[in-house]
């Protein structure tokens, strides 16, 4: 029997100080875990599981069969590692606090925001400046829609509406990502000045992409999506949905690495909503901390998604600030690096405030535990 072994943070605290100082910082953020369960999976399901503290995790890790010992000290040590910043022309992403990632789509048929900015480059500018003015660190932009039954997009459109604004954002030294899953778009929009590639295939979607991503040596962001070329939302069938998009997205890294693509380029969204039931996001989410043992920075995606709507009496899209407000800060105190957004002034807002909740300088930590 195959078995494989995942480290995973179960019990969240507000700094290295509590229990004891058993704590420890994940991924060099602002989440910290005090305990960690031990699975072992073999044949699809969980064989053994160990609920173990933070000072005890190396001899339990020691207790392992060696095959599965070097995997878990290899997750163990990038549960705790820093990451470096990541460079975006003449500006610098450093990965020590949380950053926003600020939505501008240029379609006519995204779910939220579609139609707004399409064919209209100096509207698109605006709300792009607006983003940056409120504190979005990155603007993503985008010239197909992924949400579900959306029509398909001819490459030659979808480069005729992201380069016009990537080229007049580049003259504002604002960071931008592409977000694409086509090579010959990707190619386009970092000649226009995008820095970084944002690809909800995890570069599957177009055989090329990966040879070009690590020809440019920009940064990428590898999403977990379950379907194919025609719908990425098909084929969502799980065994355990965490484990799963782990073992998914681990080997997308892999096949990045082995592409040539450097470690310290290489970022992961585990794809909340795309081919997932509201059970399975939430289940993700709430296991958002277990995606630190795979050694690469986490952007988190759930801005004005359907899950929100299902779980608040079916909010239409543009009515789902609050959800989304919710679900980033949840994904900053597991730890996430980077959160996707379409409202920026009230994300960055709260995370203002979260983090002046956890900063030692403004609080008493002592009295924490």
């Amino acid at each position: 029997m195959n078995e494989t072994v995942y480290l995973r943070p179960i019990a969240l605290t507000e700094s290295p100080q509590a229990d004891d100082g058993q704590a420890v910082r994940l991924a060099g953020g602002l989440a910290c875990a005090s305990r960690f369960a031990l699975l072992v999976r073999g044949d699809g399901k969980v064989v053994s599981r160990q609920v173990v503290g933070a000072g005890d995790v190396p001899a339990a890790i020691a207790a392992l069969p060696d095959a599965l010992a070097a995997d878990a000290s290899a997750q163990w040590a990038n549960l705790r590692k820093s990451h470096g910043p990541i460079g975006c022309g003449e500006r610098v992403l450093r990965l020590d606090q949380p950053l926003v990632m600020g939505i501008l789509n240029v379609t006519p048929d995204s779910f939220s925001d579609g139609g707004q900015f399409l064919d209209k480059p100096d509207v698109a500018l605006d709300h792009a400046s607006a983003m940056l003015a409120a504190g979005a660190a990155v603007i993503d932009v985008g010239g197909e829609s992924t949400r579900p039954n959306a029509a398909a997009v001819w490459e030659g459109d979808e480069i005729k509406r992201v380069v016009p604004v990537i080229e007049r954002l580049a003259t504002t030294g604002a960071a931008i990502s592409i977000d694409s899953r086509r090579s010959s778009v990707i190619a386009a929009a970092l000649a226009a000045g995008a820095h970084i590639v944002n690809d909800v295939s995890a570069l599957r979607h177009d055989p090329r992409s990966m040879e070009i991503v690590a020809a440019s040596g920009a940064p990428v962001v590898l999403m977990h999506a379950p379907g194919g070329a025609d719908d990425l939302h098909a084929d969502g069938h799980y065994r355990d949905v965490v484990l799963d998009v782990f073992d998914d997205l681990r080997a997308r890294r892999d096949a990045a690495l082995a592409a040539g693509i450097a470690a310290d380029k290489i970022m992961l969204d585990p794809g909340i909503g795309f081919g997932k039931t509201l059970a399975e996001n939430l289940a993700l989410i709430n296991a958002l901390p277990l995606f630190h043992a795979l050694g690469q920075p986490v952007l988190f995606a759930a801005s004005r998604k359907r899950m929100i709507g299902a779980l608040a009496g079916e909010a239409p899209a543009d009515q789902r600030l609050g959800g989304s407000v919710m679900l980033a800060i949840k994904a900053l105190e597991a730890g996430c690096h980077m959160v996707r957004v379409h409202d920026v002034a009230e994300t960055v807002q709260a995370m203002r405030v979260w983090r002046g909740l956890r900063d030692a300088a403004l609080t008493d930590f002592s009295q924490v535990g």
